[in-house]
């Protein structure tokens, strides 16, 4: 083959490799050392920002599992409701806000193994007659879009009057100006919310417990079980303990 007709069939390979290969391998390849990973950092003190910027024990955790990994993370910031379809869609590669494992979720996208235990609890005004959970019944309770909580009053508490918000601040707002008698949101986030602000309590009885987990694509083993690695890693050197220490300790 001449020359020049070699350099062309070169070529042409290159670019069918390339126009084959998978958005996200191309993705890897350019940028290898970051790991694109989405929050919706509104739910302290899992995530949340303070002058103007990312803090909580997850953005902790994930800069910990990166550096383990030799990897820099590269955040997107996204609505909860968002998370799941955006990983799937290949909009990053990891998700990670206070996502308790489910199975309707796990039939979607893959878990690493648990990181930290929550549930689901109802927060209430301290001087609220609200005692026990069966007291929510026939009540205005503040959700979540998007959330474990929407499914679980509508299954388990269906005379719950539902106010659906797409924010979890604004779940605690309606309770405070008085628009919900309860927010049913994530263990960690209600008692932050009772520590930084006077004139709330959190019921004693749990609706659930359950497990946080960061989500992957299924198409991406690998990184699941990188991050699962890595997990392992920063629980022997300490690391995990001392960020469940800062974040938790006064509970």
């Amino acid at each position: 083959m001449k020359p020049i007709r070699l350099l062309a069939a070169l070529f042409l390979s290159a670019a069918f490799a390339v126009a084959a290969a998978p958005s996200s391998a191309l993705a890897a390849d350019a940028d290898s050392g970051a790991l694109k990973v989405a929050t919706d950092a509104t739910f302290p003190p899992m995530e949340y920002t303070e002058n103007n910027a990312r803090t909580g024990f997850d953005v902790d955790l994930m800069n910990a599992l990166a550096k383990a990994m030799g990897k820099q993370v590269q955040w997107t910031d996204i609505d909860f409701k968002g998370l799941v379809p955006g990983l799937v869609a290949h909009r990053f590669d990891v998700a990670i806000s206070a996502i308790y494992i489910t199975p309707e979720r796990a039939q979607v996208v893959d878990f690493t193994e648990p990181y930290y235990a929550g549930g689901l609890v109802a927060l209430v005004k301290a001087n609220s007659p609200i005692k026990t959970l069966a007291d929510l019944n026939g009540k205005k309770v503040s959700v979540q879009v998007g959330t474990k909580s929407v499914n679980f009053l509508a299954q388990n508490y269906p005379q719950v009057h539902r106010v659906e918000v797409e924010k979890n601040e604004e779940m605690f707002d309606l309770v405070g100006i008085g628009r919900a008698d309860a927010a049913v949101t994530g263990k960690p986030a209600a008692y932050q919310f009772v520590r930084t602000r006077p004139g709330f309590r959190v019921l004693d009885e749990q609706l659930t417990t359950e497990k946080y987990g960061i989500a992957v694509r299924k198409d991406e083993p690998q990184l699941r079980d990188a991050l699962n690695g890595a997990l392992q890693k920063i629980k022997a050197d300490g690391t995990y303990a001392a960020l469940v220490k800062k974040w938790f300790s006064s509970k």
